[in-house]
């Protein structure tokens, strides 16, 4: 019997037994194998059969929550290496 102390039975997804590899790019996106699903908070469900998919993380994309660049439109000060936390 294995322990499913963290397992969430309202959210199935919670609990499949595949694990993904996922890369957090300094700047940009988060990058996912896929293929992917996502659920949005108000259920709608956004799928892409993509090998990796890039998953927005400044909010700034007009394809929410997948990445479209628009990141690349920010400025950063010279000389500035700290990343900073847009979304988590």
């Amino acid at each position: 019997m294995t322990d499913n102390s963290d397992a969430r039975s309202d959210i199935p997804e919670w609990n499949a037994p595949e694990v993904e590899c996922v890369r957090r790019v300094l700047g940009g996106p988060t990058l996912v194998r896929g293929p992917v699903s996502i659920t949005m908070p108000d259920g709608h469900v956004v799928s892409s059969d993509r090998f990796v998919v890039a998953v927005c993380r400044c909010r700034r994309s007009k394809i929410f929550p997948l990445c479209d660049t628009s990141h690349r439109k920010r400025r950063r000060p010279p000389g500035s290496t700290v990343e900073r936390n847009e979304v988590s």
